[in-house]
């Protein structure tokens, strides 16, 4: 697209800038031209058409506002400059609007270069783009004119585009039709067929370079508006330095010790486990429950100190305890001797034998 350009050439010098050298037939509202480093839509501006009064290849200098209100606007509504700033040259001859303006309505203007907005995320940075030896730049355009409910006539253009050039795809997609010779602009005003004019620019003396973002304020004016500005190199968030600094911060810390050591394989055989563990309970004066102190025919310690009527109470009790615990234990001891025995085994066999189930194949055997 094209929505912000530098026009401080002098009106006079307009037609020369569209490569006509003979003077003009006619100069129109010229005195509203105001020349600016920074000109948007809503902006007076000369353009170069053909003078329709006039004989032969007459042309007209004619001061118009840039931003195109089709004739066909209600008398009563407020024009709307921002609408119809550019037109898509792909589509002209398909829309009402721009299709009935190519026969007899198309016209060049005339300017010193433009500016094109870069997208970087949220922000936007300006270029402006001009040609390398300082030439003027002609663009193909179309222009209408509208009477208003006061019955003032407004006369409006419109700037064509196309698809950017190779060398101006990393900034924008789209860019105005330039018209680089006096071929290209007669044929343009003359009404020639359009289709091989309408091409983007690919020749290699259109440059460009970053300007300050004040360009992005309509009222920012002067000299300052085709500053060269250097911009700041960002690297900070690319992928390739976090791999960078990550690194370094593993090299310079050092690891942590590492305190937890392996563990030593166990050499001490069972005797000598189970002993230590016999000196740990002496150790911590563990005192055994009475069924372990009968089986081990162990007398645990004394209880607690308390009066002596009640430790004799106590005592009592627990030698009671005790004897019980220990004729238990002989019972159970006589018991099993008894079954070790060789009588013993042999009534068990036979007790083992009158309790067993008859089977299928001793019922049929004793039948």
């Amino acid at each position: 697209m094209c929505g912000r350009t530098r026009c401080t050439l002098g009106a006079a010098d307009v037609p020369r800038a569209c490569h006509h050298t003979g003077g003009p037939s006619q100069m129109i509202d010229v005195d509203r031209y105001r020349p600016s480093y920074n000109v948007g839509p809503g902006w007076n501006m000369p353009v170069v058409r053909r003078d329709v009064a006039s004989d032969g290849d007459g042309y007209a200098v004619h001061c118009m506002k840039w931003g195109l209100v089709p004739s066909f606007t209600k008398k009563n509504e407020k024009p709307d400059f921002f609408r119809m700033f550019n037109a898509r040259s792909e589509s002209v001859a398909e829309k009402a609007s721009f299709r009935r303006l190519l026969p007899k309505n198309r016209c060049l203007v005339a300017v010193e270069g433009f500016y094109e907005w870069k997208k970087d995320g949220s922000k936007k940075q300006p270029y402006h783009i001009h040609f390398r030896d300082g030439r003027p730049l002609t663009f193909a355009a179309l222009y209408d004119s509208w009477n208003n409910s006061e019955g003032e006539t407004l006369y409006t253009f419109t700037i064509l585009t196309t698809s950017s050039s190779s060398a101006l795809k990393w900034l924008h997609d789209r860019m105005p039709v330039i018209l680089g010779d006096k071929e290209a602009t007669d044929a343009w005003l003359n009404g020639d067929p359009y289709d091989s004019l309408l091409k983007p620019y690919q020749h290699s003396d259109l440059v460009w370079y970053p300007v300050t973002s004040a360009m992005g304020k309509i009222g920012f004016d002067g000299p300052e508006c085709i500053k060269e500005v250097q911009l700041k190199k960002e690297d900070k968030g690319t992928i390739s330095k976090f791999f960078v600094k990550k690194e370094v911060k593993e090299q310079e810390d050092p690891e942590p010790e590492d305190t937890c050591k392996p563990h030593e394989p166990v050499k001490k055989d069972l005797t000598e486990s189970v002993k230590e563990e016999v000196d740990n309970e002496d150790k911590l004066d563990i005192t055994p429950s009475p069924e372990v102190a009968a089986d081990e025919d162990i007398k645990p310690s004394v209880a607690p100190s308390v009066d002596t009527a009640q430790k004799s109470k106590v005592k009592r009790e627990f030698d009671d305890s005790i004897d019980e615990n220990q004729t238990i234990a002989r019972t159970h001891e006589s018991k099993r001797l008894e079954v070790a025995s060789p009588a013993g085994k042999k009534a068990k066999s036979k007790n083992d034998g009158d309790n067993k189930q008859p089977t299928l194949l001793s019922f049929f055997g004793k039948k």
